[in-house]
């Protein structure tokens, strides 16, 4: 049998939820208050994911980087050729919140997304 103990980012609270398994299956969840915990000890046992963020360089802008976001959560095996790909973008001024900036992000269906503005720089 396997304990795996965990803090719950699933509200404010960050319970420690204790998972416990055997043979790769779940047998047991405790600690959690609420079941977003349950949830999430579920999934993060099971098939963990990330919201993946960083920053873009950004062309002709008022400001040399822009702040982005995986639009959805990708799996956690996935983050290094999410972030390699991330690195390989350069965006063009002007740039605004929500702009896709690269589709399918390391094969996992999402997108990258701006999560800032920067104008185009006014020479």
């Amino acid at each position: 049998m396997e304990k795996k103990e965990l803090t719950c980012i699933g509200c404010p609270i960050g319970c420690t939820v204790t998972v416990t398994m055997r043979g790769g299956s779940i047998t047991g969840i405790t600690g959690n208050t609420c079941p977003r915990g349950r949830r999430y000890a579920e999934k993060e046992v099971t098939s963990p994911t990330r919201v993946v963020t960083s920053t873009v360089c950004v062309k002709g802008g008022d400001r040399a980087l822009v702040s982005v976001k995986t639009a959805q959560d990708i799996p956690k095996d996935t983050i290094f050729a999410c972030m390699r790909a991330i690195n390989g973008i350069v965006a063009e001024a002007p740039v605004q919140i929500g702009d896709v900036l690269l589709e399918n992000v390391a094969g996992t269906g999402t997108a990258v997304v701006a999560t800032g503005a920067v104008r185009r720089r006014r020479d």
